[in-house]
């Protein structure tokens, strides 16, 4: 049960879009901006970073639901991402998403855990300067993003389902377009 009255019964960061909304459109817009736009790593491979952060920080929530949408754009589906969240030592992933995830994890522990030999570590695998950016700056996002879902207590499921029958959504529309979806089913009940 969250530690709020929240207005909606939806779970996770869901809930607390709909009791705060005019925070929901700019978190949103950050998220669009790192795990969707134009980017030399993939949509699978940021939601990939998000994933394997969120499941760091144990945020059930936020794992279950970047899991979900990184299996939905990845190659390896789910297999890869419950190895990543499980075993990321043994990952089948490129070197340079290797060295990246291990920049994520250490921004996990703390932004001053993230060193110059890790940020040189990446680049020796190919790694630019801002696929390195972007992938502290998802990790830092998603520590906050864990933060927020888990320290007001917000309820999340345990049929993945639930999960996965966002991901094709999120695929197709991007996290403002459900966004706006959502407003405007709100709208009309």
């Amino acid at each position: 049960m969250a530690h709020i009255t929240l207005n909606s019964d939806e779970p996770g960061i869901r809930g607390l879009f709909r009791f705060r909304p005019e925070t929901a459109r700019p978190l949103n817009e950050l998220v669009e901006v790192l795990l969707r736009e134009p980017n030399s790593l993939t949509r699978g491979e940021r939601e990939l970073i998000a994933s394997y952060v969120s499941s760091l920080n144990q945020c059930k929530y936020c794992c279950s639901s970047h899991s979900a949408y990184a299996a939905a754009q990845l190659p390896e589906g789910m297999p890869l991402v419950r190895q990543v969240c499980t075993d990321v030592s043994n990952a089948p992933v490129s070197p340079k998403l290797r060295a990246l995830l291990d920049i994520a994890a250490a921004t996990a522990k703390g932004g001053l855990s993230v060193t110059q030999e890790l940020a040189d570590a990446a680049r020796a695998e190919g790694a630019t300067d801002t696929e390195i950016h972007d992938c502290v700056l998802i990790a830092a996002a998603f520590c906050m993003f864990n933060r927020y879902v888990d320290g007001l207590g917000t309820f999340a499921p345990d049929d993945q389902e639930a999960y996965s029958s966002r991901a094709q959504r999120i695929v197709d529309v991007g996290y403002l377009g459900l966004l706006a979806e959502s407003k405007q089913a709100a709208e009309t009940r």
